[in-house]
């Protein structure tokens, strides 16, 4: 068998340290039929082409590549295999420049390292055999989770590019956190006004019929890969008619039962049967089940009597269900949540009235929220001073490191709108480090500061603050040695990622940061890239941002989905995949246990394992796993393995 072994110089990178001319000599002891030859960069235009002459005239049956990583140039040397109408898989790679040039001192030492790996690749690739390449038609459609602005965009960009969209969203609506809010920073837009053409295009617009909006649901399984997943989406009963409800609030004023409203931060009431909260879309309420008096085996239909729309609008009996999808790729645009301020001690919250983190007094301030945009305290009266407090877990080891980067931006504009509401309060924002990036940020930042009735005082650590009440019950900002007296104190957490990001992280095999959000492939080139190939971020998921940075997000993640997934196109599935051999399989189940991509199936009736090919990744672990030694990996058989490091050993 001739096995032609090509050896890069890579410059002085390998040349510096490993010795082509002792590798040629080495190569005589070689298993028969090894030829040397020596291109100083094989990666380059020319070094490809010298490389492509070379095979056509030596016609070897086997290659080994000696050079830099795989993970750079593999694909590209099995282009030049292919060019020349040699299998791909005929050859193997030797990486002597990271794993040896680049970190052996002495050049003998490096040289000695190289020929034998060299040799041991030698020794393998003459047990390769040629494997083929298999032609997958795509799915050009699109699944995003998650309908807040990043989401939104997404798949209304991706609905008017033609593709159909299913757009999954946890809670009851869509507009994520903003639509909550009653005006957005930097120009204090109302972010109801500003989002609802987007909600109302996706609802209703020429293009809604592409896009399937599933509200009060979560994916619960992903299998296959990029071009062919399949989802199982759970969808959790509303118990009102999306298409047959008017939005009359008339069921809602008919039931009996009440609970606090999560989505005012538990600062008002609603009723079992209700309306997330007013103007929400889409526009109709639901039910929570364990809230309504039927939960404690009560007869009751106030809600469904009281609907002038009919009997089938409110369904009392609606069942969960689980909804399958095929798409060809997924866009993560989760959002974000707010640190629990509860957490940082000595901040009063959840303990003492008049203390609020950043979301409960967005609610507060806004026009549908439960004192209808009125600044209020806890006994119904006007505040005559604010203390806000900065970095409420930010920038602290103990609680969240990192910076979330927009928190004094809309501390600024709580400065603003508390001032245009109850113009002689004081207010006092107590900060750590400040951050008003862009072109426009500075104008709320100006506003505070040049406002008399506003100030800024500076803290090293959030430890030289603490929330107290005095005896006449007002609420004290103790700091450096004194306490300012204050009748309502706002909190501004640190950014962290959305609940259930843990779940859908493991679910999806998309790998997170220390910090908990969602890890880019490339934090600066590909950032709306996930680890994974097909599924991509959009959003606050990857990282605190505002509502346009997430909203560009969610444009790139279009970008790459358009860009890879076109009808008609097909995808190739590599080939090193698993194989189960029938008749030494034990049924044991192992190593469908084991699969991180869901490839093996288990035939009952036969009692035995078996891979599916399209799914597998070729990642091994089944391999591994399996006690009876059942599965097999082609391209990297036990045989192959141990030629190698045999080789190595010589």
């Amino acid at each position: 068998m001739k096995t032609g072994v090509y050896f890069c110089n890579c410059g002085s990178n390998i040349a510096d340290k490993i010795s082509s001319a002792a590798v040629s000599e080495a190569a005589k002891s070689f298993p028969e039929g090894t030829y040397v030859t020596i291109v100083d960069f094989i990666c380059s235009e020319d070094g490809k082409q010298q490389f492509e002459e070379s095979l056509k005239a030596e016609r070897p049956d086997r290659v080994v590549v000696a050079a830099c990583s795989p993970r750079d140039h593999e694909a590209t040397f099995r282009r030049c295999l292919t060019n020349v109408e040699m299998n791909p898989y005929l050859m193997q790679m030797v990486n002597i420049r990271e794993q040896i040039a680049w970190v052996t001192e002495d050049p003998a030492a490096a040289t000695e390292k190289a020929i034998g790996a060299i040799r041991g690749a030698v020794c393998r690739v003459r047990l390769q055999q040629p494997l083929e390449k298999k032609q997958l038609e795509v799915c050009p459609d699109a699944l995003v989770i998650g309908a807040g602005p990043a989401g939104m965009k997404a798949a209304l960009s991706l609905a008017e590019a033609g593709r159909s969209v299913v757009l999954v969203e946890r809670t009851p609506f869509m507009g994520g956190l903003p639509v909550r809010f009653d005006e957005l920073f930097p120009a204090l837009e109302c972010a109801p006004c500003m989002l609802e053409p987007l909600m109302g295009d996706l609802l209703h617009g020429d293009y809604a019929e592409k896009i399937e909006l599933i509200t009060m649901a979560e994916v619960v399984e992903v299998t296959g890969f990029y071009g062919n997943f399949i989802a199982k989406i759970r969808q959790k009963p509303r118990h009102v008619s999306l298409h047959e409800c008017i939005g009359c609030g008339e069921c809602v004023e008919a039931c009996p039962a009440t609970t606090l409203n999560v989505f005012n931060s538990s600062t008002s009431e609603r009723k079992a049967i209700d309306f997330a909260f007013a103007g929400v879309l889409p526009n109709a309420p639901f039910l929570m089940e364990d809230v309504c008096i039927r939960s404690r085996g009560e007869i009751c239909r106030a809600c469904k009597d009281a609907c002038p729309m009919g009997e089938d609008v409110v369904d009392l009996d609606e069942m969960e269900t689980v909804i399958e999808r095929t798409i060809g790729a997924i866009i993560i645009a989760t959002g974000a949540g707010l640190y629990d301020a509860s957490q940082v001690v000595g901040m009063g919250f959840g303990t003492l009235p008049d203390v609020y983190d950043a979301l409960q007094f967005e609610r507060m301030l806004s026009s549908t929220g439960p004192t209808g945009g009125e600044i209020m305290t806890a006994d119904g009266g006007a505040p005559s001073s604010v203390a806000i407090i900065h970095c409420v877990g930010s920038l602290d080891d103990a609680h969240k490191p990192y910076c979330s980067g927009i928190c004094c931006q809309y501390a600024f504009k709580f400065n603003h709108m508390i001032t245009a509401k109850l113009p002689e309060a004081t207010i006092t924002h107590y900060h750590r480090e400040l951050v008003v990036p862009g072109k426009e940020a500075h104008s709320l930042f100006h506003h505070a500061v040049e406002n008399k009735n506003s100030s800024l005082k500076r803290y090293n650590s959030i430890g030289d603050l603490a929330i107290t009440r005095n005896s006449s019950g007002q609420l004290l900002v103790n700091f450096e040695g004194g306490a300012d007296t204050v009748d309502m104190v706002i909190l501004c957490p640190a950014v962290t990622p959305a609940e259930g990001a843990d779940e859908l992280s493991a679910m999806l095999d998309v790998s997170r940061d220390s910090f908990g959000f969602y890890r880019e492939l490339h934090g600066r080139m590909d950032a709306a890239q996930s680890t994974i190939k097909g599924i991509y971020l959009a959003g606050a998921c990857q990282e605190p941002m505002d509502v346009r940075t997430a909203m560009l997000e969610g444009m790139a993640s279009v970008g790459y989905t358009l860009a890879g997934l076109q009808p008609g196109r097909t995808i190739e599935i590599e080939p090193i995949t698993a194989e189960v051999d029938e008749t030494r399989c034990s049924g044991c189940r192992l190593c469908g246990s084991v699969c991180p991509y869901h490839a093996i199936t288990f035939n009952v009736e036969q009692n035995v394992s078996a891979v599916n090919a399209v799914l597998c990744h070729g990642c091994g672990t089944c391999v591994t796993a399996c006690p009876s030694g059942a599965i097999t990996g082609h391209h990297f058989t036990n045989e192959q393995i141990m030629a190698e490091i045999e080789g190595v050993l010589k």
